[in-house]
């Protein structure tokens, strides 16, 4: 039976009674409420699926056309795949599709930078940027690169975009990545372009920049020498300390040591002898713009490798580590892959596993399952600035004039008019001041010739001063073609073949192998240089300061099995000053090599040759500050007319000199570091020094301790004369400074907390939007180490001690199991914000705590917790 409704109750006049005005605002307040949920529901519920409309598929099945047989890609929890095929077309093909489901926001971003397209993303902000790199020219050179590919190799290449553009083909805007749902605010009517060859060999181009060694040195030296003199220049720059920190090859081997110097697995014998308006943050020059796109190049980019020999080891087979230190960045500049061929053999060689690019085929670092490989930075100077004069159209080349070279370039802005700009270049390489800023201060005012020596032209020809570059790099290579021969090789001499193409960026090569093989390689395209060292710019006028060709392969230094027992790279000297050819002057200086070299010998000795991976591991943690030390050490006796300042000092006199992010010493200590190098050659200063490269720093000051005479103790801005007064005036500084960001009390400090590392992306990171900023930026997380140290976490004087360079991934191979083998990278395979792979792996490298590394088919199927069979369309 149905219930009628209620009556309304009658008033005094018998007219219905309405609801009373408090239960109509209620009811109001209330329908309006659910409305309100019910739109915020709907809004998260679109923004959940906008974020997670781009995650990848991992399991079941996926039609891929253009593919010729099925393939199989495994993932495991940090979703790292292993791709198995059974062509290389498909396998390279498979890897394409794979870094596009990952990380093709990256990947697009990264081929708007190598080509100087960034105003197409962001508009007229990046014009600037833009026509710098136009100036280099990077993805002309890569598209001749890829002409000139061999056939094999190009088929990799075309297989590899075939694979990008067939995950891009029913896909777009926030379908790939959230990325382009923010850019379709400001940048709506962008779209998506195939992916070329040319797009993956451009980005060899952007790495070398990124590892460009001493550019900067050389421009930072050359702006100085207008307000400094040479003597006080020599002094700033000190030569690479050989009595005291090691060289990497010091004694050169021959051809013939090498092929005698074999040794296997089964002998113990040696022989003797690596609607919102986007704007990027501000950056002070063009070069440091590029620098934040593509790496910097500063302060704490290097990186470390050490390979050791089974003779010292626990399992009697190598061990070989690296961490390659560059800039902080979100997602990791590396992607952890596998690529295998269902049956290896001639036809598809491939059983390869390591750190990829997105946007390249093959592996960049890694092993094989014969050998393992690791690079670190050589630091040689591969690049040479010269000083022109130019006159109208032409540049003056011994005694005449030279028509210079033209070409114009269109810079499409996003939301605003095109930009048409003229790029110059000389014999020597593109002009390079009328694009960047600091090239121009150098030509306002030039200074050519030594670090030693730098004067002024003299006898220049007439017209108007110029800065061109010259970089290996602006010149067609083969590096493109030296990965896969890298990837494929089974012995000392494929792998010397295969580093005899990688031409750009140079790097140190370690290598081991399962036969118990060690060794090194320099690579490289290292000019040969007529007058001039290259630590100065030169005249362009005179040919006699040209490039004289380059050094022979054959020539360059090599290691294979050596006495020691170990092979210990850190960007230090390779040689030393007797070595027939001049690689640069602007070596790191060799803290990092020194204290790894140190702890090998003592866990040689303290193991009795027994070195294990978990030893490796420590190592790659050690967090010992040379200077903390050297500090420690001058302020032991040392007290200030201040209690609070003492209570600091105190900390000092019982510190280990470690880095720990829980230790106030540290803290302490680094501050203080900054301090007394401000106070020495910034703060006061009529003319500062610069102060970019704490290694270099470190001898100097290291020095200075030993010259309490030295004038660099008196800073007369300051009101400080001599060592004593710098010394408390720098002690007394460190405590202010420190206790207003983290209190009073000493024993609250903590390095971590104080040297932090905030994940940014690279693009909408840097937005200058918070909520948009929101999305894609994690931490920030407290880190230990600091810069020059093993555990190379690096930060920059006078900032704010955050850290910007890192140990961009670590990775500890053991030739007697690969699958103990073991590794991580900074964040996680995932480009893609909120995915769980997007910064899983951040804890563990934090905490320097590897995770196991499958290789072997077993142990990848254990780890297996995804399967996606890609097969052929139709």
């Amino acid at each position: 039976m149905t219930v009628p409704p209620a009556p309304l109750a009658d008033d005094d006049d018998g007219a219905p009674r309405r609801p009373s005005f408090g239960r109509r605002v209620a009811t109001t307040l209330y329908t309006g409420f659910a409305i309100v949920t019910v739109l915020a529901l709907i809004a998260a519920g679109f923004v959940v699926w906008t974020i997670q409309r781009s995650f990848p598929q991992l399991d079941g099945a996926a039609a891929a056309p253009g593919l010729r047989q099925e393939v199989t890609v495994q993932r495991d929890e940090l979703g790292v795949p292993t791709i198995t095929a059974s062509n290389t077309h498909d396998l390279f093909y498979a890897q394409g599709y794979v870094h596009a489901q990952d990380r093709f926001w990256e990947m697009d971003f990264r081929r708007h930078v190598t080509s100087g397209r960034l105003s197409e993303l962001f508009g007229e902000s990046q014009v600037a940027t833009d026509t710098f790199l136009r100036t280099l020219g990077w993805h002309a050179i890569a598209e001749v690169e890829a002409e000139s590919l061999d056939e094999t190799t190009r088929s990799y290449y075309d297989a590899y975009a075939e694979g990008v553009n067939a995950y891009l083909a029913d896909r777009e805007g926030a379908d790939v990545s959230l990325e382009y749902a923010v850019l379709e605010l400001q940048n709506p009517d962008y779209v998506i372009e195939p992916w070329t060859p040319a797009d993956s060999i451009a980005w060899f181009k952007a790495m070398a920049w990124d590892l460009r060694s001493n550019v900067e040195d050389e421009t930072e030296r050359a702006i100085t020498a207008q307000d400094l003199t040479a003597e006080q220049i020599a002094e700033l720059y000190p030569s690479y300390p050989f009595d005291r920190n090691p060289v990497i090859v010091p004694r050169l081997m021959s051809l013939p040591d090498i092929a005698t110097a074999s040794h296997d697995a089964e002998s113990d014998e040696t022989a003797s002898t690596a609607s919102a308006s986007i704007e990027w943050t501000e950056v002070g020059s063009v070069i440091e713009a590029v620098g934040t796109l593509v790496g910097d190049a500063g302060e704490g980019i290097g990186s470390n490798s050490w390979v050791i020999s089974g003779n010292l080891t626990e399992t009697g087979m190598p061990l070989l580590v690296n961490d390659p230190h560059l800039g902080a960045s979100l997602p990791s500049v590396w992607h952890q892959v596998q690529l295998r061929c269902a049956v290896v053999d001639e036809s598809c060689p491939f059983d390869v596993a390591g750190f990829s690019f997105s946007g390249l085929p093959g592996i960049i670092i890694g092993h094989n399952a014969r050998v393992a490989w690791g690079f670190t930075n050589l630091t040689s100077d591969v690049t040479d600035l010269y000083v022109e004069k130019l006159e109208g159209d032409a540049y003056w080349r011994d005694g005449e004039l030279v028509p210079l070279e033209t070409r114009t370039e269109t810079i499409r802005v996003a939301g605003g008019e095109d930009v048409t700009i003229q790029v110059r270049s000389t014999v020597h390489g593109p002009v390079v001041s009328e694009a960047a800023p600091d090239f121009a201060t150098i030509a306002s005012q030039p200074y050519v010739g030594r670090t030693d020596a730098a004067v002024q032209p003299s006898s220049a020809p007439t017209g108007e001063y110029a800065v061109s570059l010259r970089w290996t790099a602006l010149e067609p290579g083969t590096t493109a073609s030296a990965l896969f021969a890298l990837n494929t090789a089974t012995d000392f001499g494929a792998f010397r073949a295969a580093a005899s193409l990688f031409d750009v960026p140079a790097q140190n090569l370690v290598y081991a192998d399962v036969d118990g093989n060690i060794g090194y390689q320099t690579p490289g395209s290292l000019p040969v240089r007529g007058k001039g060292d290259g630590s100065m710019p030169m005249p362009g006028w005179s040919s006699a300061y040209d490039w004289q060709g380059y050094i022979p392969f054959e020539n360059l230094p090599v290691l294979f099995n050596p006495d020691d027992g170990y092979i210990v790279t850190a960007n230090n000297a390779v040689v030393t000053d007797d070595y027939g050819y001049a690689l640069t002057s602007d070596w790191d200086y060799g803290w990092r090599a020194a204290r790894i070299t140190e702890l090998i010998e003592r866990r040689i000795a303290e193991t009795n040759s027994t070195l294990t991976a978990e030893q490796m591991r420590d190592i790659l943690a050690d967090d010992e500050f040379f200077m903390g030390k050297r500090l420690a050490a001058v302020f032991l006796t040392r007290t200030s007319e201040d209690p609070a300042v003492d209570a600091a000092l105190d900390l000092l006199r019982t510190w280990d000199a470690h880095n720990a992010a829980d230790s106030a010493a540290a803290a302490y200590a680094n501050v203080l570091w900054d301090e007394l190098v401000r106070n020495l050659f910034v703060l006061g200063r009529e003319s500062a020094a610069p102060i970019s490269d704490q290694s270099r720093l470190f001898l100097l000051v290291d020095d200075l301790f030993d010259d309490p005479e030295s004038s660099w103790w008196t800073n007369q801005g300051l009101g400080v004369s001599g060592m004593d007064e710098m010394l408390e005036r720098s002690a007394s500084d460190a405590y202010r400074r420190l206790a207003a960001v983290q209190g009073a009390k000493p024993s609250r400090w903590d390095w971590g907390s104080l040297h932090t590392l905030e994940l940014r992306s690279e693009t909408f990171g840097e937005s200058g939007i918070a909520p948009i900023e929101l999305l894609f930026n994690r931490g920030p997380y407290p880190t230990s180490g600091g810069t020059s140290l093993v555990n190379a976490t690096g930060w920059r004087l006078g900032g704010d001690f955050s850290t910007v360079t890192v140990p961009s991934m670590r990775m500890i191979v053991d030739l007697s199991d690969f699958d103990a083998s073991s590794w991580h990278i900074l964040t996680g395979t995932s480009g893609h914000a909120f995915h769980p792979n997007y910064i899983d792996q951040t804890e563990a490298w934090q905490q320097v705590r590897l995770t196991p590394w499958a290789f072997s088919r077993e142990a990848v199927a254990a780890a297996t917790t995804n399967t996606l069979t890609l097969t052929p369309a139709g």
